[in-house]
């Protein structure tokens, strides 16, 4: 099932379970810190990510998961359930040769799969650090829009990406894509960004079915909240103020937000975390920060 999109590959594409998935990897650093974009999200996590990797693969080796659809990855319509999600992240990682441990650095709802890899698989990670990630206390609370209201988004976004020109598709990701406007794009950058999303690589058939992950995230909490939390775990959660449209479609007020991520840090024995005055895409509005307290944190972990 490949998309159109056919700018070189920055990576490396490994076989999982009949596609490919693409894994990107820099840094000669010790400690691997494991990027994990939210699932359903139209976008290239590798380019997405290089606000906040760019300023830590100095000092460590980073590594982005580019799951399913995403990216360079290859569609699939294999399930998108968590088990499946989780195996095929721990496939591609083994199948580049990156072991564990790993310091998972989820964003948003990507924040489940993280929890549930260390309650799973505890040995094999050393902490998660939150990019405003989601918790499982948010099950009850986050309501997922209707699907027939996804499957219009993501239908007009189609037509209006393949209608637009170079010039307009600058514009709208400068406005739309936090990352996009980040001083640690290049031109390059920004140009295989647009090419990705008129590839084809957008709302492909995973997407969709990720799209769904808003709902499948429901899931995702029921199910997490069935094992213990590995309350030993050393984590570190970066707090948007919660102002962000995107939270319109899972009906969640900020204040809502903000306060049960709180609560779920302070669980944690070696939990801390920072409120930033920034929207939900943190990592790329407050980038230099969160390097700077990563590599704190990071470094007083043994």
């Amino acid at each position: 099932m490949k998309t159109e999109f056919r700018c070189p590959v920055p990576g490396q594409l490994v076989d999982i379970n009949g596609h490919e998935m693409h894994v990107f990897s820099q840094g000669q650093g010790e400690k691997t810190l494991v990027f994990i974009a939210i699932p359903g999200a139209a976008m290239c996590p590798t380019l997405d990510f290089k606000p906040l990797w760019s300023l830590l693969v100095d000092k460590h080796r980073i590594v982005v998961i580019e799951k399913s659809g995403l990216g360079w990855s290859e569609p699939t319509e294999n399930p998108r359930d968590l088990d499946t999600v989780l195996d095929e992240s721990k496939q591609a990682l083994k199948h580049v040769g990156i072991d564990p441990p790993y310091y998972l650095v989820p964003n948003s709802m990507a924040g489940l799969v993280a929890i549930y890899w260390v309650q799973k698989h505890p040995s094999e990670v050393k902490a998660i650090i939150g990019l405003d990630s989601g918790v499982p206390d948010l099950y009850g609370v986050v309501k997922p829009p209707p699907m027939f209201l996804l499957k219009a988004i993501a239908f007009l976004s189609r037509l209006s990406i393949r209608s637009t020109s170079d010039y307009e598709m600058m514009t709208l990701c400068k406005k739309l894509l936090p990352s996009f406007q980040s001083a640690s794009l290049s031109d390059h950058d920004r140009q295989v960004y647009i090419a990705y999303l008129r590839g084809g690589s957008t709302f492909t058939t995973t997407v969709h079915n990720e799209g769904k992950a808003i709902r499948e995230s429901i899931n995702y909490m029921k199910k997490i909240k069935e094992y213990p939390l590995p309350l030993d775990l050393p984590i570190y959660f970066f707090i948007s103020n919660g102002k962000d449209k995107s939270f319109r479609f899972i009906r969640i007020k900020p204040k809502v937000w903000r306060r049960l991520l709180k609560a779920f840090v302070s669980e944690f024995k070696n939990g801390k975390y920072l409120e930033l005055d920034c929207k939900h895409w943190v990592h790329a509005y407050e980038p230099e920060t969160i390097a700077r307290e990563i590599n704190l944190f990071v470094g007083g972990i043994i």
